[in-house]
């Protein structure tokens, strides 16, 4: 079992609300608990919404809650009723589940049989909630905070990975179709947690203006990073849509297409490298000459190879060539992109570990 952040945080904010409830006396610190399980967020800024949402969903449902219980009592068809106009209000003002649930349980808790007096049973039932969501922000805030930047570029970078080797493996015919298409399933689950990794950062406040811009830029960048490797990920598609039909291509053009994609790899990657500050900034040519990949030409050798045949299913080639266009069109973006970025920001190379 692995224990993630946000499981550590509401299990602390849970003990620190029973905690401080107990310790002042409230008569239901249960409902704190309660409360920080529906509180706690996955990030700073939105926990800080929540927070706010919290208090005023929280309030509407205390206020029609005392109302009901003053003009109607407390039958529990006046407590349906109670909860209907709470669901009703807070829907209204569009707000979220979490937001919504923990209301109608403020209801239901205030609407309770007690031998109390009233307005001292409903305050202090009414405290403990609002002791939960102070406790799950508090929690939220100070331990652990998350760093969406790192987990952002390192979920990339071994998405980016795992294409680019499964690239090169397809391409030679080698890979084994029932394992790529298992691995073409987790890749399209990994580039969703990819998405929603990136709208968490993206919802990070900065507050210092140096920082800001910087933040902006990073957030364009990894925009089209995010973008590259899903056309990347297309080429693959296509590829392992095309594995039987590939022997159609004559051998001397499956040459040329394997060295052209493999140039492609290589510049994909290269951007990544330096982007981590693994690649020096004026280096020589080494071993090898860098050549950078004409997929333009490609594609146009493609076009005229096929028009000079009669194959019928030669038009299915069309959408390799036009994912292969558009992967390298991605690729010169974001090579300009992150040129951009460095000028800027020569010493600021993104991490993939946690510190």
């Amino acid at each position: 079992m692995k224990l993630g952040a946000r499981m550590m945080k509401t299990g602390l904010a849970v003990a620190i609300a029973l905690y401080i409830g107990n310790l002042f006396g409230f008569i239901s610190p249960l409902l704190a608990a309660i409360a920080v399980v529906f509180s706690i967020q996955p990030s700073i800024y939105r926990s800080y919404q929540s927070i706010i949402e919290q208090l005023q969903g929280n309030t509407i449902g205390a206020l029609i809650a005392v109302v009901a219980v003053f003009t109607l009592g407390n039958d529990p068809f006046v407590v349906g009723f109670a909860i209907i106009l709470v669901i009703g209000f807070t829907t209204t003002l569009k707000m979220n589940e979490n937001t919504v649930a923990l209301a109608v349980v403020a209801v239901i808790a205030l609407m309770d049989s007690t031998d109390q007096t009233f307005m001292y049973f409903a305050s202090s039932r009414f405290s403990s909630m609002i002791l939960g969501i102070l406790a799950a922000f508090i929690v939220n805030l100070v331990f652990l905070p998350p760093r969406y930047e790192t987990r952002l570029f390192k979920k990339i970078d071994l998405a980016t990975t795992d294409i680019l080797q499964w690239l090169r493996v397809t391409t030679r015919q080698l890979s084994d179709e029932p394992a790529l298409k298992y691995e073409i399933v987790r890749i399209q689950d990994d580039l969703r947690w990819t998405d929603h990794t990136y709208l968490l950062y993206s919802e990070e406040r900065t507050y210092l203006k140096g920082r800001r811009f910087s933040k902006g830029r990073k957030l364009v960048l990894f925009r089209q990073l995010i973008t590259t490797t899903k056309k990347s990920f297309d080429v693959l598609k296509a590829f392992y849509r095309l594995d039987h039909k590939i022997e159609q291509i004559p051998e001397d053009f499956q040459d040329a297409l394997v060295h052209e994609l493999d140039k492609l790899i290589n510049a994909h990657e290269k951007l990544v490298l330096s982007l981590k500050g693994r690649i020096k900034r004026t280096h020589k040519q080494g071993l090898r000459q860098i050549e950078e990949p004409d997929i333009p030409l490609l594609v146009e050798r493609l076009m005229h190879v096929y028009e000079k045949t009669n194959n019928p299913d030669k038009l299915v080639f069309l959408p390799l060539a036009s994912q292969l266009m558009e992967y390298h069109y991605q690729l010169e973006k974001l090579k300009r992109l992150l040129k951009s970025y460095q000028s800027h920001h020569p010493n600021d190379y993104i991490q993939t570990t946690e510190k």
